[in-house]
């Protein structure tokens, strides 16, 4: 066994965590004394010239550990398992929040604990457990003791573990679970008292939690749900900041608060989904829950750098409002029977087809809502898992951890499923294992992105799966869109339905509230299975398709205009 030393004798150089030779009072470090501290640190590759030239590099005094991993280029969590190996001090790859860690919070600046990347894990009332991203600061974990009048124990964890449990920590007083109580529309004078709140601030933690901001932010989403809005994106631009709603799939500006703005709105918003504030250089995701009254709204954050800031896009998911009928999505009573009568099948594979944003997933478990779930074992892989269902198991896809929709699907493999749903085909590996589960006692839902049915087969085979096999094992497939539903309120027009001057308030003048699906069902025929085996282009199958009677969306979209469910112009803007 290595022997395990800790490094933390090293002395200071300078006040600071610097390797320096043990001399008092520091001095030049000789050849052979920067070889022996060399040795001390084990598995991590530090040569003796490197320890001798360290004093004189910029940073080293107040970021020691972030320049030693610059001057060796090393990947920082390797660095860390080496130092975990060396020194005996246990690594927290994904550290968690514990409440008997509130002394830390509530005694040590939050300033300090951001700048030294040290946060506190969990105490015994006798002992601090903390963990930080920067080993070699001896003076700051004295600091740290004095704050708390208690030992500590040092932990190791990267840099982003350690600022997400900062931020968690110094959040506690205010459950991330947010409750928006502020029901007033969004006004100016929101905009300026955050506006004149933000000043000179450059603590990122402290500006997300000022009150005008929160109110802020609050208000935004409140605004969003209340314009029934699927999205919101945070634009900055060179000279303005713009927060633009997507309704009903189109999107809107929302208004235009300063510029100034930007970094609290990004600051708070990260701080709610628990993601790194003081990273503005790479992209991140997150997510959070908020409440709204007795609604209770899914918050999907992607954050991304751009040359004028951060820009930021919020996906939300209202659940108690979420459609699962394939009535109120607009499936006509004959495409709905064909689909139960697949759903009754032990084995094959049904794929619905369309692109972002179409209600592909919405339609599967609307169709899902009618399975027998106490007779058949239902499971899904899915990224993200967007609704919940009574009575299957969900899996979400991380492919951080190794989860991906193949892997997740072998996985399910091994859980005596009956019924299994794949978010999505992406690649040859999936749409294999995909084939292969219909092929030994499953029936397979899944989604792919084709523009209709036809071009499903079409775009099987591209991806790698033999013809044999899609004509062995598809059932059908279904094409969708959505179009915007005319509101029944003012009849389209957009006007006050009550005849005063103004909109309506229902569809805020657009003359279209909330949208309806069109649909095509493709079902695989002799004659479609021939063409399939002979690798026929999709314009070949889907001639033969309706041919043999399959109404396209097209058909069923006049048919909805034609009682006056959508327009003519909808229709043109979406299947055109």
């Amino acid at each position: 066994m290595k022997e395990r030393r800790s490094l933390l004798p090293i002395k200071r150089h300078g006040g600071r965590g610097v390797p320096a030779p043990d001399e008092p009072g520091g001095g030049a470090v000789s050849l052979h004394e920067a070889g022996r501290i060399a040795r001390r640190f084990g598995g991590i590759p530090l040569k003796p010239d490197q320890v001798a030239s360290f004093p004189k590099l910029p940073g080293s005094d107040d970021e020691p550990w972030d320049v030693l991993l610059s001057v060796l280029a090393m990947d920082e969590h390797a660095a860390l398992e080496n130092l975990s190996e060396r020194t005996g001090l246990p690594l927290e790859p994904e550290p968690r929040f514990h409440e008997s860690a509130a002394r830390f919070y509530e005694s040590v600046p939050a300033n300090f604990a951001r700048e030294r990347l040290i946060a506190g894990l969990e105490s015994d009332g006798h002992v601090m457990r903390v963990v930080t991203a920067q080993p070699m600061q001896p003076a700051a974990f004295s600091l740290i003791e004095d704050h708390l009048q208690m030992p500590i124990r040092v932990a190791l964890a990267p840099r982003a573990a350690v600022v997400n449990l900062i931020n968690r920590g110094y959040e506690q007083r205010q459950d991330l679970v947010t409750e928006i109580v502020e029901e007033l529309p969004l006004d100016n004078a929101a905009i300026e008292s955050a506006a004149g709140s933000i000043r000179d601030s450059t603590d990122l933690l402290q500006l997300a939690r000022q009150t005008p901001v929160i109110r802020l932010v609050n208000m935004i989403l409140f605004e969003a749900l209340r314009q029934r809005a699927s999205d919101i994106h945070v634009h900055p631009m060179e000279t303005k900041l713009v927060i633009r709603f997507r309704i009903d799939g189109m999107l809107v500006d929302a208004f235009s608060p300063p510029l100034s703005l930007a970094p609290a709105i990004s600051s708070r918003l990260k701080v709610m989904t628990e993601l790194d504030i003081a990273n503005r250089h790479s992209p991140q995701d997150g997510h959070s829950t908020v409440r709204v009254g007795n609604r209770k709204i899914d918050i999907r954050l992607s954050v991304i750098p751009t040359v004028y800031g951060e820009r930021i896009v919020l996906r939300l998911l209202d659940q108690t409002q979420t459609r699962l009928s394939l009535d109120e999505i607009g499936m006509s009573e004959r495409m709905q029977h064909d689909l139960f009568r697949l759903l009754d099948k032990n084995t094959g594979i049904i794929l619905v087809t369309g692109p972002t944003g179409s209600g592909k997933t919405t339609s599967l478990y609307g169709a899902l809502g009618n399975v027998d779930r106490t007779a058949r074992n239902v499971m899904t892989i899915e990224d993200p898992v967007e609704y919940h269902l009574e009575g299957i198991s969900q899996t979400q896809v991380n492919v951080k951890r190794g989860v991906t929709f193949a892997a997740g699907l072998r996985s399910l493999l091994r859980q005596d499923p009956d019924v299994i749903l794949v978010g999505e085909i992406r690649d040859q590996e999936t749409a294999n294992l995909a084939v292969q589960a219909s092929l030994t006692g499953h029936l397979v839902l899944a989604t792919l992105h084709t523009n209709d049915a036809p071009s499903a087969i079409a775009r099987l085979t591209d991806i790698g799966v033999e013809p044999y096999l899609v004509t062995s094992t598809l059932l059908a497939t279904m094409a969708q869109r959505l179009l915007r539903r005319t509101c029944q309120a003012c009849g389209g027009s957009g006007e006050d339905p009550a005849g005063r001057d103004g909109r309506c308030e229902k569809c805020f003048g657009t003359g279209y509230r909330g949208r309806i699906g069109v649909f095509e069902i493709m079902l695989m025929t002799d004659e479609l299975r021939r063409l399939t085996a002979q690798r026929a282009d999709a314009v070949t199958i889907s001639e033969a398709a309706r041919a043999g009677g399959m109404k396209t969306m097209a058909d069923d979209a006049r048919e909805k205009c034609a009682q006056g469910l959508t327009t003519e112009s909808e229709i043109h803007r979406v299947l055109s």
